[in-house]
């Protein structure tokens, strides 16, 4: 009798869109058994991904969790960016952190378990950090923020903060809508109003002290 060429186990399709293939299984295979001990091979067989594919895509479980990133930041990077008419600096920050919130939530339990097993390896979550902190940069950004020079890393640098304590809040809301999410990043940004000049456009303290001079020479 004739056996098949190859006698190894039958290939599965390719899947149309790999990437958010590979994004969602491994965020259900996480939710499912954690993320620590899960392996590559195990996400990419379940993903219908051979090595090679595998490897071209994302060759470690860091750079799945990059690409996981990067497709949160573009879910809300596609609502476009908020300008100086929409709200305050906070306001906006809110609204777009929101957006940020709202598209996680297809994930959060896969995320729950990343964010669990990440605090048991400090070094794994310090890897994390660069990623994180490119997403908020742009989070600035979309929220009418500029994120560059020395005030931008200092604006990620507090922007961090508080999204990882609103963070905390967030896998453990069980409201329908993230009210206590809600409430909490509320909370976080109204404690930095004091310090509300610094997310203000690059610049606009600038022309604050200009015109202030011009008023003042003009009453003199």
């Amino acid at each position: 009798m004739a056996t098949a060429k190859g006698g190894g186990r039958k290939k599965s399709a390719k899947p149309r869109d790999p990437e958010k293939t590979l994004i969602d299984t491994a965020m259900k295979l996480a939710a499912e058994k954690g993320w620590k001990n899960l392996s590559l091979a195990e996400i990419g067989e379940a993903a219908g991904l051979e090595m090679k594919d595998l490897f071209a895509i994302a060759p470690g479980k860091q750079a799945i969790l990059d690409l996981l990133g990067r497709r949160i930041d573009a879910e809300v990077l596609a609502e476009g960016p908020l300008d100086d008419e929409e709200g305050s600096p906070r306001d906006r920050l809110f609204d777009v952190l929101m957006r940020r919130f709202d598209a996680m939530a297809p994930y959060k339990e896969g995320i729950g378990e990343i964010v669990y097993d990440l605090g048991r390896s400090p070094l794994d979550g310090l890897a994390e950090l660069p990623s994180l902190k490119r997403s908020l940069a742009w989070m600035l950004e979309a929220a009418g923020i500029g994120s560059g020079g020395l005030k931008g890393m200092v604006r990620v640098k507090v922007l961090t903060g508080i999204y990882l304590g609103t963070l905390r809040t967030w896998l453990k809301d069980d409201t329908a809508d993230f009210s206590k999410t809600m409430a909490a990043l509320d909370s976080y940004l109204r404690r930095l109003e004091p310090w509300a000049e610094r997310f203000e456009r690059r610049g606009g303290r600038r022309r604050d002290s200009s015109e202030e001079s011009e008023s003042t020479t003009d009453k003199s």
